[in-house]
């Protein structure tokens, strides 16, 4: 099975930029499906992105649109998530996970998951 660890997060100002990375242990990388979910303090996962097996496909939830974009290496084993102009309502923790179906915005969906990394955005 992958396993999945993610990285890249920090404390930020609003406007500023970060990139996420989720690096994936195994050879398939390539046969799942990846997104990124996020977790603020009291609140349920909400889905942010998700990317089709190759990369070639990519949505986003309507929140960050614009803002993040998000791709894969597969070569490399590894999901980025490039996120600009963060506002503080993006401070959350966000975690990376990896189905080997089609990419959908369900987190229940998702069976492999990262341990998350903490982004905080102050104003």
């Amino acid at each position: 099975q992958v396993r999945l660890v993610e990285s890249g997060g920090g404390l930020v100002q609003a406007g500023d930029s970060l990139r996420l990375s989720c690096a994936a242990s195994g050879r398939t990388f390539s046969n799942y499906a990846m997104a990124w979910f996020r977790q603020a303090p009291g609140k349920e996962r909400a889905f942010v992105a998700h990317i089709s097996m190759s990369g070639s496909r990519q949505f986003y939830a309507d929140s960050v649109k614009g803002r993040f974009i998000l791709s894969r290496e597969n070569a490399k084993n590894t999901m980025y998530l490039q996120m600009n102009s963060l506002k503080p309502e993006d401070t959350a923790v966000y975690f990376c996970a990896a189905r080997a179906s089609t990419a959908n915005t369900v987190a229940r969906d998702y069976a492999i998951w990262g341990q998350g990394t903490q982004v905080t955005v102050s104003s």
